[in-house]
C-alpha cells in the first residue's frame, strides 16, 4: 500500500494537512496514510494541542448527535446501544504470531487470521464520514513517563472523551523528533449506525497487536472497547514495561496527609467493587489518579504518575451524601459527559443518586417509562448499572497539585485490597517487598455479590487487580514486580486491606468510613511513628493507636472488643486461602515463580506453628504476648 500521505491531501480539513506535515515524521504519516487508504473516510481532521481543534471535535459530537446537550452548560449525554454496554472480553484478543504462546487465560487469535478479519471489517467503513486524527500523551508530557499515542477514530464522542481523559500529545511528538517510532497506534470505527448507536455489534472486535504496539477496534462505541488509551493501551504498556524494567499497574495514586504539612503518596490496587474509588476519594486526602499508574525507579526511589488526567467512572450510587466531591463536580458548569443514564428535560438521573426519578425519559434502551419491562418481563432500570461519567480530575476539589509533575510522586506505600468476608484483617503490613507482593498482591481475591453474578460469596482470583489486562505470562509478571524492588534506596511498604470482613452473624465488622483510619495508620507506619504487632500473615496495628485515630478523625469511641473481633487471626480461613493459591499456581499458572510457592509455604508454617499453641482463632493479646518470630 502506498504510504505517501500526499495522495490524500484533498480529504484533509483546512489546516489539518499542514499540521500533520509539520511533525515531519514518516512513521506517523505512514500509519495515518495506511488507514486512510483502508477505511476510506471522506474527510480527515487533525487534533493538535491547539484548543480550537478540541473545540471542533466537541462541536462535531453535538452536530452528529453522538452527544446531546444537557441543561447545565458544558454537560452532554451519550448513549451506547443496549448490546454495547461493557468491555467485550470474549472478542478482545491478542494477535499472536507463529511459535508465540501466552498463558491459557489470555484470549488470543492467530495474528494473520485476526488482521485479515478486522481489516476486512475496516475496509471502506468510514466512507462518507470524518476521520479524527488525535495526538495524545500517556503520562505527563516532557517526562520520563511520557508515552505518545496516535488515535484514529470516526467517533466524535470517543475523540471528545479522550480529550477530557488524556493530555494533548502533538508537541510531545514534535519534541521526540522526526525519527521517533515508539508511539502507540490506535484505530477505531464505530461502524454503521442506527439511531446513532453501533448497529453491527455482533461484528464487534477489539484486537491488540503487541508486535506493532497497535490496537484495532470496530463496530462498538462503549468507552472500554473504544477509548484506546485506557485499558487497551494499558495492555501495550504492560508488555512494553516488562521489556524495559518499569511497571504498568491497575492502581490509584493518592496523597495521605500526616503531621503538619507532611504528605506521603500511596498506590493501590483493588478489583472492581472492592473500594478503589472510595479509597482514592477519601475525605481529607488528595487524588492523583483513580485507575492506571506507571511506576519507575528514579534515583533509587519508586516514582509514579497517573497515566490519565481524567476519570471515566461508574456513576451508579454516586450521590451527595456518599460522594460529595464528585457530586459537586457533576453539578458544576464544566465539561462533563454522562453516558447511559436517564435523560429528562436536560437533567441526567441514575441508579443510587438518592433523587426521585421521573416517571419517564430517555435512556440507553430508548424511550423509558416507570414499569417498562424487557422481552422477558423483567423491569428495566432507570439507567444502566454501568452508566458512566467522564470528567477532568482538575474539576475535583481534592485533585492533588502533583497531577502534572513530570517527575511523578514518590510512592511510600502500596496497598492491595480485595473483597473478603472471613479471612483477612482490615489492615496489615507485609514483612517486606517480596512478602507483600507474593502473599498480598499475587493472592488477591474478590468475592462476588448477589448483585453481580446472582450468587454471592464466590471467590474470584485477580492478582494485583490486573488479571484482565495482562499481556505477558503471569509468572513473568510476578517476577518483574519482585525484580522491581531490587536496588532501591527506599523500598515502599506493602499493605493489605479488607473493607468487607464479617462477623458470625453476617454483619460487617467495619463501617464505611473506617477506611480513613486504616489509611492514616499506614501513613503513620511509613513515617515511622507507630509500632505494630507481628502475626504470621503480617503486622497489625496496636489497639491504642487505632483508638486515638478513631477519636481524632471520626469522633468515635473505638472499643477493645471491636478491635479484637476485627483483628483476630483466623487460621483455618488463612490456611484455606493458601491451599487455593497453591492450586492456582501449580495447576493453572505456567511457570509460577518458586519464590512465590516458598513464601506461601513459609506463611503456612507460621500459621500452623501458632495454631499448635493457641488454637484456630487467636486474639491480638495472645499474639502480642507470645514469643513469636516470623
Amino acid at each position: 500500500m502506498n504510504s505517501d500521505i500526499a495522495q490524500y491531501k484533498g480529504k484533509f480539513r483546512k489546516g489539518s494537512y499542514e499540521a500533520l506535515k509539520k511533525l515531519n515524521n514518516k512513521s506517523v504519516e505512514g500509519f495515518i496514510s495506511e488507514f486512510i487508504g483502508l477505511c476510506d473516510p471522506s474527510y480527515v481532521f487533525v487534533r493538535t494541542d491547539d484548543p480550537s481543534t478540541a473545540r471542533y471535535i466537541r462541536e462535531k459530537a453535538l452536530e452528529t448527535g453522538e452527544e446531546i446537550p444537557l441543561k447545565i452548560k458544558g454537560h452532554t449525554c451519550h448513549f451506547d446501544g443496549p448490546g454495547d454496554q461493557a468491555r467485550d472480553k470474549a472478542r478482545t484478543k491478542y494477535l499472536v504470531g507463529k511459535g508465540v504462546s501466552l498463558d491459557p487465560h489470555l484470549n488470543t487469535i492467530d495474528r494473520d487470521e485476526g488482521l485479515d478479519e478486522i481489516r476486512g471489517y475496516l475496509k471502506g467503513i468510514m466512507k462518507g464520514r470524518e476521520l479524527y486524527v488525535c495526538f495524545f500523551c500517556l503520562g505527563p508530557t516532557g517526562s520520563a513517563f511520557s508515552l505518545p499515542a496516535v488515535q484514529l477514530t470516526d467517533s466524535s464522542y470517543v475523540a471528545h472523551s479522550e480529550d477530557i481523559l488524556y493530555r494533548s500529545g502533538y508537541e510531545e511528538l514534535v519534541r521526540r523528533g522526526p525519527e521517533f517510532t515508539g508511539f502507540f497506534k490506535l484505530i477505531h470505527s464505530e461502524g454503521a449506525l442506527e439511531e446513532n448507536v453501533s448497529r453491527d455489534t455482533e461484528k464487534r472486535r477489539v484486537y491488540i497487536d503487541l508486535k506493532e504496539e497497535t490496537v484495532l477496534s470496530v463496530n462498538t462505541q462503549y468507552g472500554g472497547n473504544t477509548i484506546g488509551l485506557k485499558k487497551l493501551s494499558m495492555r501495550l504498556a504492560i508488555y512494553k514495561a516488562s521489556k524495559e524494567g518499569w511497571l504498568t499497574e491497575h492502581m490509584l495514586v493518592m496523597g495521605v496527609y500526616g503531621q503538619g504539612s507532611r504528605v506521603n503518596y500511596f498506590a493501590g490496587a483493588f478489583p472492581s467493587a472492592c473500594g478503589k474509588t472510595s479509597t482514592a476519594m477519601l475525605e481529607g486526602e488528595s487524588i492523583v489518579g483513580d485507575d492506571i499508574a506507571y511506576l519507575r525507579k528514579i534515583d533509587g526511589f519508586v516514582k509514579a504518575v497517573n497515566v490519565e488526567r481524567g476519570i471515566f467512572g461508574i456513576i451508579r450510587d454516586v450521590n451527595p451524601e456518599d460522594d460529595p466531591l464528585i457530586w459537586k463536580a457533576l453539578n458544576a458548569p464544566k465539561e462533563v459527559i454522562f453516558s447511559n443514564v436517564l435523560m429528562q428535560s436536560g437533567i441526567p438521573y441514575w441508579q443510587g443518586d438518592n433523587r426521585k426519578a421521573p416517571d419517564e425519559g430517555r435512556n440507553y434502551q430508548g424511550e423509558w417509562h416507570k414499569g417498562k419491562t424487557d422481552t422477558e418481563g423483567n423491569p428495566l432500570p432507570v439507567s444502566h448499572p454501568n452508566a458512566r461519567y467522564t470528567i477532568r480530575l482538575r474539576e475535583l476539589a481534592n485533585c492533588d497539585e502533583a497531577l502534572e509533575k513530570p517527575e511523578g510522586v514518590q510512592i511510600k506505600g502500596i496497598i492491595y485490597g480485595g473483597r473478603d468476608s472471613d479471612t483477612s484483617v482490615p489492615v496489615q503490613q507485609a514483612f517486606g517487598w517480596n512478602h507483600g507482593i507474593l502473599t498480598m498482591g499475587s493472592t488477591l481475591e474478590s468475592e462476588t455479590t448477589s448483585a453481580t453474578l446472582g450468587k454471592a460469596g464466590v471467590r474470584k482470583f485477580n492478582l494485583m487487580s490486573n488479571l484482565d489486562f495482562l499481556s505477558i505470562p503471569l509468572g513473568r509478571y510476578i517476577e518483574n514486580i519482585m525484580d522491581f524492588g531490587k536496588g532501591l534506596k527506599e523500598i515502599p511498604a506493602i499493605f493489605g486491606v479488607n473493607y468487607f470482613l464479617k462477623g458470625g452473624n453476617g454483619r460487617y465488622l467495619t463501617g464505611m468510613h473506617d477506611k480513613r483510619i486504616w489509611i492514616k495508620w499506614m501513613e503513620l507506619r511509613v513515617s515511622g511513628e507507630v509500632s505494630c504487632i507481628e502475626t504470621p500473615t503480617g503486622c497489625i496495628p496496636l489497639y491504642e493507636d487505632l483508638k486515638r485515630l478513631f477519636a481524632v478523625i471520626l469522633n468515635k469511641d473505638y472499643r477493645r472488643d471491636e478491635y479484637e473481633e476485627q483483628f483476630t487471626l483466623r487460621i483455618p480461613e488463612n490456611l484455606a486461602k493458601i491451599e487455593r493459591m497453591f492450586k492456582i499456581y501449580t495447576e493453572e499458572v505456567k511457570n509460577a515463580p518458586k519464590t512465590l510457592l516458598k513464601e506461601l509455604e513459609d506463611q503456612r508454617s507460621r500459621l500452623l506453628k501458632v495454631r499448635k499453641v493457641h488454637g484456630d482463632y487467636v486474639n491480638t493479646g495472645l499474639l502480642q504476648s507470645a514469643e513469636y518470630k516470623k
